[in-house]
Order: C-alpha cells, then structure tokens, then sequence
C-alpha cells in the first residue's frame, strides 16, 4: 500500500485564517478531489464528518483566475468554520483524460499547497490507486463502486467527488487506512 508523505510548512504570520487553540489543530481533517467540481469531506475535532461538492466554474463575467481565488476563500471559510485545520489530505493524480482537467487540477493543486504553507497547515497527497483499494478492496475500481462503498458506510455522496473525497478522509483518520 502507498503511503503519503506529509509536508510541516513553515508557520507565516500571513495567514488570512483565524489561529485556532492547538487542540483543534491536531485533530480537524479536510480531504479533498480536486477539479472544477472539488468533492470535500471534513472531520471535525469532535468527530463529526460533513461532506460535499462545490463547483469553482468561472462565470461568463469572470476572468479563469476567479476560480482559484474563489477556492482559496473557501479554504480560510471552512478552516474557521472548523475551529482550524490540522490537516489536509489530496487525491493526487498523475494523468488526466484531457490536457485542459490536468492544467485545472495542477492550478488547484497550487493554490492548495501554497494556502497550506501560508497557514502553515500540513498537507499530504494520496494515490487514487490507494484510496480506491481502501475504499473498494480494488485499486482500479471505478467510480460506481466507490459511491457504493461510501453508501455502504452510511454516507449519501451526490457524485464520485464527493465519495472520493470521504474515501480519503476515512482513509486518513481510520486505523485501518494510512497515516496521513
């Protein structure tokens, strides 16, 4: 099984997010599949888990840049809203059907990566193959069958990113997944 290796950033004392008490650090997780649609999946420090799916299309009224800026305030909402993030763990992807999904995917990857290090949240990528072993048994498993795992488990997913994101969280936090 692949293992994700988790970068400590650097504390930056320019972090739009509220600083929360240690003890919420070390416990609140955010797992994320992201794309345009970005499926999320948090755990809070008291152990509560809520999900979702949000879309970062741009309007016809907008330059391609407000997507990504709109992510980025989505990343300092839900880590107030969470008391603070200890952690946030990625799907990682390492080929996409089309040129244009791995340039979305590798700008959403950026800005991630880049709000973590200002916030100084550690982060960590996860192999799809991983997740989808985790969740399904199979690493190749396809989208229907890891909704159907997540089902199985008591969630709702509305779509794959969703499920996929609560597959990685679970995989994160459970003591049969990994250490993320």
């Amino acid at each position: 099984m692949a293992t994700a290796t988790l970068i400590a950033p650097a504390p930056h004392a320019t972090c739009t997010s509220i600083t929360p008490p240690v003890a919420a650090i070390a416990r609140a997780v955010l797992a994320l599949d992201l794309g345009t649609t970005t499926g999320w999946a948090l755990r809070t420090g008291d152990g509560h888990i809520t999900s979702g799916t949000l879309t970062f299309r741009p309007t016809r009224f907008e330059g391609g840049g407000m997507r990504y800026l709109r992510f980025r305030r989505w990343l300092a909402e839900i880590a107030d809203l969470a008391g603070g993030l200890g952690r946030i763990g990625f799907e990682e992807v390492r080929s996409h059907a089309g040129t244009d999904a791995a340039h979305v995917y590798g700008a959403f990857l950026g800005h991630l990566t880049a709000w973590c290090e200002e916030c100084s949240v550690p982060y960590g990528g996860v192999p799809a193959a991983t997740i989808k072993r985790f969740a399904t048994g199979k690493g190749n498993a396809g989208k229907d069958a890891v909704i159907a795992a997540m089902q199985a488990r008591g969630f709702a997913p509305a779509d794959d990113n969703e499920a996929d994101a609560l597959a990685l969280l679970l995989w994160a936090t459970q003591a049969t997944g990994g250490v993320l």
